[in-house]
């Protein structure tokens, strides 16, 4: 049996009826031709089964058109809008996205980092795992890869970095929830090993000092980021002697399986014990109730990365950027 030849990049162009630079530019996905003659050439390559050869491209070019973005959780709303928004970016910019998750595991992550490498990705947004070390930056940056980082910033590592201020985002929860005449104030979600956490705790520790009230440390309980987490946690804090009369949470995730926990337990929120999330995503107002939250804008960083990663692609030498989004209070029924 005679081996099948490999259909070329000049077999599709002689089909379709136009130059091989043509045809280049369409699988390159230039804005530049017009539509009828990309249809032809798109048609072509159906009907001879060309398949584009993009890692061959990239290294003719020693470019990349393909981007890595490594996220902790996408079953978590907030970053299925960050996606979108580091999506519509790049996708304007001619960039194909790679997506990763890691579940907030440092091996997973690894793993994907190895995986976007090989493939030669031309630059890499991460979210990075609560534990991620220095030495796994520097490795992406020995590569001669731009990263970006987002949601979480790293202490001792120099990179463009897009998060939100976590700590005037907190502050703000918890000093409507005084301003409501609470004093007993949970903490509830997320983990002291992320920058994210500690930066929130810092905020609702800034808020209760401010104010006058004692922090007392029972009140703040570590737990998954995610329903179930929370919903285990509201359990233990609930369990205490004097109980709190409002909860302040991690995010909306943890904040919807509090409430799920508050009705096990017997209590409605919004009425008998006011509850804040963060984050303010699509599914917050849906809640029951509708969540008074903290918008963290998780499209905006994503779109924000994804600016300052093809710039960095385009120029390794700018200045690293540090962009930090100011949050805003939504206030509905929970609270």
């Amino acid at each position: 049996m005679t081996e099948k030849k490999r259909v070329t990049l000049l077999d599709v162009a002689k089909h379709a009826g136009v130059s091989r630079a043509t045809a280049s530019l369409i699988v390159r996905g230039s804005p530049k031709i017009a539509e009828k003659t990309r249809r032809k050439v798109l048609e072509s390559m159906r009907e001879l089964g060309y398949v584009y050869d993009r890692v061959a491209a990239n290294m003719r070019s020693q470019s990349s058109s393909t981007v890595g973005l490594i996220i902790t959780d996408i079953a978590n709303p907030f970053y299925a809008e960050l996606l979108r928004g580091v999506h519509n970016a790049l996708e304007e910019a001619g960039y194909i996205v790679f997506l990763g998750t890691t579940f907030d595991s440092d091996a997973k992550q690894e793993q994907l980092i190895s995986r976007m490498l090989e493939h030669r990705v031309g630059g890499i947004i991460l979210c990075p795992v609560s534990d991620t070390s220095k030495e796994t930056i520097e490795r992406i940056k020995n590569m001669d890869i731009p990263i970006v980082l987002a949601v979480r910033e790293l202490e001792d590592v120099s990179s463009d970095y897009v998060g939100i201020d976590y700590a005037a985002g907190a502050q703000m929860a918890v000093n409507h929830l005084i301003q409501k005449g609470h004093r007993r104030i949970a903490f509830i979600g997320g983990t002291s090993g992320s920058s994210a956490w500690r930066e929130r705790r810092r905020g609702y520790c800034m808020a209760l000092s401010q104010a006058g009230i004692e922090i007392d440390e029972s009140l703040i309980v570590e737990s998954a980021v995610s329903r179930d987490g929370g919903t285990e946690a509201v359990h233990k804090v609930l369990r205490q002697q004097k109980p709190p009369t409002a909860i302040f949470c991690f995010n909306d995730l943890v904040a919807h399986g509090v409430l799920q926990g508050l009705k096990v337990n017997g209590l409605t929120p919004g009425e008998q014990i006011a509850v804040v999330g963060f984050d303010n995503n699509n599914e917050a107002p849906l809640y029951n109730p509708p969540l008074t939250t903290v918008s963290s804008f998780a499209r905006l960083i994503g779109s924000q990365a994804a600016n300052l990663l093809h710039h960095r692609m385009l120029n390794k030498n700018r200045e690293k950027q540090r962009i930090i989004l100011q949050p805003e209070l939504v206030v509905r029924k929970s609270s």
